[in-house]
């Protein structure tokens, strides 16, 4: 499989993952819109949250025998397609750590992030037992336990964010 990036309008992007999938129907491709899952209190109650994990990105993973050079064309005249990365000139695949970091969301077919499930060792740090966060302990920045969050520093595309991704607290085994 390969992959690709689309900058496309932020707020659109399942909408036009839609309208792509109408425009290449006669293709073997999918289209991914990551999400995370995490809990947020409002008014003293918790409750689940979905946002986006890229806003304003939509990923296509190809088939190896297909060229992204002959499918461009019918992405890009598709509404609310901005660019490809690196551009619409030098189209990239996204692989190494990129690719590794982008698999981590695409897991389950709904592209949706879980509450990863983690635990407090003796010296009070955090330890990822399962879920997206599982070895990206060494990229968490800030842990706050009462709302259940981790805020992580992600490399992507040679640009670093940070996200917040939901993890719940379990007992030691």
């Amino acid at each position: 499989m390969k992959y690709y990036v689309m900058q496309v309008r932020s707020m659109f992007e399942e909408k036009y993952i839609r309208l792509c999938k109408n425009a290449v129907s006669g293709f073997d491709i999918k289209l991914y819109f990551p999400k995370r899952e995490y809990m947020e209190r409002r008014q003293g109650k918790s409750e689940k949250v979905i946002k986006p994990v890229f806003l304003g990105y939509v990923f296509l993973e190809l088939e190896d025998s297909l060229r992204i050079e002959d499918l461009q064309q019918i992405f890009r005249k598709v509404e609310g397609f901005h660019r490809f990365l690196r551009s619409n000139d030098d189209v990239t695949e996204i692989t190494g750590r990129d690719l590794e970091i982008i698999l981590r969301f695409l897991l389950n077919k709904d592209a949706i992030a879980g509450i990863s499930k983690a635990y407090f060792n003796e010296k009070d740090k955090i330890v990822i037992t399962e879920g997206p966060l599982f070895g990206l302990e060494g990229s968490i920045l800030k842990v706050d336990k009462r709302k259940g969050r981790v805020k992580v520093k992600l490399d992507f595309c040679s640009e670093s964010f940070t996200v917040d991704l939901g993890f719940e607290t379990i007992n030691k085994a």
